[in-house]
């Protein structure tokens, strides 16, 4: 059996971050929970470790978390992103870095509010340049369906430059229970972030428990 990465969380206190964890260590991924509060990140590593049934959960600072993982997970709201990204621009070179960061702009999150650059996943990439390999993923998934050991009628947009990349993330919805498409570059990642919105104005206009996006056709043999 193949040795599985060690996951970097950053955000794992958070809603998204804690609940793509609890799936993650369930999975077997050994895993490091980033916070600025190591002390915090350490209760919730232990919190983690407990609902997994005994997988490496650890806590650490965010840029300790980074420099031990092999793939480092962004899951911190858009006010936090650029300050995280610059916190982990040493730790993540020559890395997988997964940023799920979408660009809401309270109150107004139903309306969808693109950076200049496009998007949040290109911006990432940008910053922390081409020996980093950036993949944006995991923007439409409810965070309250990851807490809850159930199916997640929802697939996974996978965005990035490099295919391999994407491949890794991929298999990593798989093993959190969801369905992940190659999606194309990382500037296809506005797409993404642009569909948050509007499944929150749709989960208010028709009172849906988090709704999902599905892609419908089915593969080819052969295609990847």
């Amino acid at each position: 059996m193949d040795k599985k990465p060690t996951l970097a969380i950053l955000g794992g206190s958070g809603d998204l971050g804690g609940g793509l964890a609890r799936r993650w260590a369930k999975a077997g991924y050994p895993l490091v929970i980033g916070s600025r509060d190591p002390a915090k990140a350490a209760q919730v590593a232990d919190e983690i470790r407990t609902a997994a049934g005994g997988s490496t959960v650890t806590g650490a600072t965010n840029a300790a978390a980074a420099a031990a993982a092999d793939i480092i997970v962004l899951a911190v709201p858009n006010e936090s992103h650029d300050a995280m990204v610059a916190t982990i621009r040493d730790a993540a070179r020559g890395k997988i870095v997964v940023d799920t960061t979408v660009p809401l702009a309270p109150p107004k999150v139903s309306t969808v509010n693109l950076p200049p650059t496009g998007s949040i996943g290109k911006a990432t990439q940008d910053a922390l340049g081409p020996e980093v390999r950036v993949v944006a993923a995991f923007h439409n998934v409810a965070a309250d369906h990851l807490r809850h050991d159930h199916g997640i009628d929802c697939d996974v947009l996978v965005f990035g430059n490099d295919a391999q990349a994407r491949e890794a993330v991929v298999r990593l919805a798989a093993d959190a229970g969801l369905k992940g498409w190659h999606a194309g570059v990382i500037a296809n990642a506005v797409v993404g972030e642009a569909l948050t919105s509007v499944l929150i104005f749709i989960n208010r206009r028709y009172k849906i428990d988090g709704a999902g996006v599905r892609i419908t056709g089915t593969p080819q043999p052969g295609a990847a």
